[in-house]
């Protein structure tokens, strides 16, 4: 996703919230303050671990499970001329870069339940505080 597409969500997302809380114009609140009011994360944030979540789901299924197989799948060819786009995949390869991870020590994480959620309430705590 680009920054664009999550500023979007996060619009959409504030937005509403403060229609659920009856908050209109000239009562004015933060982002932060109303996030803090309704005791939920920022749109980023939601979407990381979502994504993080869903990795551990697919990490567990059969080693010749279709998911699987797609989640290490690299496409042929050459992509058009221009910027790179960033995909999902990257995203993520990034944020493995950024946690000095591998896809071994995922993957190994990811088969017991237990310890795979704390290891995502963690990234998100951390993640949390260190770009806010």
């Amino acid at each position: 996703m680009t920054e664009t597409d999550i500023n979007k969500l996060s619009v959409f997302h504030t937005k509403n919230l403060k229609r659920i809380l009856r908050i209109f114009w000239p009562n004015t609140i933060s982002n932060q303050q109303l996030l803090a009011r309704c005791s939920q994360d920022n749109m980023e944030t939601i979407i990381m671990r979502r994504r993080w979540r869903w990795i551990g789901h697919v990490m567990r299924k059969d080693q010749d499970n279709i998911t699987r197989t797609a989640l290490h799948w690299t496409p042929e060819g050459k992509h058009k001329r221009g910027r790179p786009r960033n995909t999902w995949r990257r995203n993520v390869e990034t944020e493995l870069k950024t946690m000095e991870q591998s896809w071994g020590t995922i993957q190994r994480l990811t088969q017991n339940r237990q310890t795979w959620q704390s290891f995502v309430a963690a990234l998100h705590a951390t993640w949390h505080n260190g770009h806010e």
